[in-house]
């Protein structure tokens, strides 16, 4: 398992956080431009480091997503507010098939590890989820879990405070089981780059917003959404998400009508009153000059001349018994 850390100046607080990763997990410490030694500290405690230049929570979040290599992949703040040993019983949860994606429920221990005017913006957030997706939430906090190619599948683009919500939005929009647990919210080391003031705050929160503005399957149309195990999923019973393609047996109707006698390969299958692509119908022949090779135009003059000598001499009869003959 790999565990995605978005990282700005948290040199304070990655010991406790590395040292909490589970055993045999590897932990990826996306830099995300930090000037107090937190990559070379994060290096020398055994962390996988990767330098994201581009400023945003969500540059670093993805970063680190592109960067994985295990088949499950979590998300834990960098800032010893999340213990990620908690990430464990999600992994199985996942592994297991009972949710696709598992988010944690903060639930602050001492009094300040949540501020207010967060709290305040988190439940606009999860209201604003529910009416957009019908997913209820308490939270949509950062801790979480989930399969690899399925989140690289939902092909997350926002770049900023809005990645944490956009995931679980087009999760929910491909039809994904979103679970939440609680988990214990302590407080954070250092001072938050988001939620630590008003303007932060409403800064993400106007982020996010533009993520819930975001039509089902518009930004994913060209590559097609895919499910939680990467096969192409429909967002809800009887309905396909944008984009998306099912399977089953091809809709058939009577035989279309057959066209000119010529070679023509066999007339395909088609709907009640419709023509197929490339099919030909009867009825008058087109006008104009047609393009035609020498050799048939040689047996069209010969077939002609025959057809002239024929209705030289025919004989016609009136309706009173005389003949006579015409020439054409």
């Amino acid at each position: 398992m790999d565990v995605v850390l978005p990282c700005l100046d948290e040199s304070e607080a990655l010991p406790w956080v590395l040292d909490r990763i589970p055993a045999g997990w590897r932990a990826i410490v996306v830099d995300n431009g930090s000037t107090d030694g937190s990559a070379d500290l994060a290096r020398s405690l055994g962390a996988t480091v990767v330098a994201e230049p581009r400023r945003g929570f969500g540059a670093a979040c993805h970063a680190g997503l592109t960067a994985a290599t295990a088949e499950f992949v979590c998300f834990c703040d960098c800032d010893a507010s999340l213990d990620p040993g908690l990430l464990v019983p999600f992994v199985e949860e996942v592994a297991t098939g009972r949710a696709d994606l598992v988010l944690g429920r903060r639930r602050p221990q001492r009094r300040g590890a949540w501020p207010p005017h967060a709290r305040v913006g988190n439940f606009a957030l999860a209201r604003m989820l529910h009416r957009r997706t019908g997913v209820r939430l308490h939270d949509l906090g950062p801790l979480r879990a989930a399969r690899r190619t399925a989140l690289l599948g939902l092909a997350l683009s926002d770049r900023r405070s809005g990645y944490p919500l956009q995931m679980v939005v087009r999760a929910a929009d491909d039809g994904w089981r979103i679970t939440e647990h609680d988990v214990p919210y302590l407080p954070r080391a250092g001072k938050s780059k988001v939620t630590g003031t008003w303007r932060g705050t409403w800064h993400a929160v106007r982020d996010m917003r533009g993520v819930l503005a975001e039509p089902p399957g518009a930004a994913r149309a060209s590559a097609g959404p895919t499910g939680p195990t990467g096969r192409t999923a429909s967002a809800h019973p009887g309905r396909t998400p944008a984009g998306a393609t099912t399977t089953g047996p091809t809709p058939t109707g009577p035989a279309g009508p057959a066209g000119p006698s010529g070679p023509t390969g066999p007339v395909g299958p088609t709907g009640p009153g419709r023509t197929p692509a490339a099919a030909t119908t009867t009825g008058p022949p087109p006008t104009g000059p047609a393009a035609t090779s020498p050799a048939t135009a040689n047996r069209t003059t010969a077939n002609r001349t025959a057809a002239n000598r024929t209705v030289a001499s025919r004989t016609l009869t009136d309706p009173t018994g005389r003949t006579e003959t015409s020439a054409l």
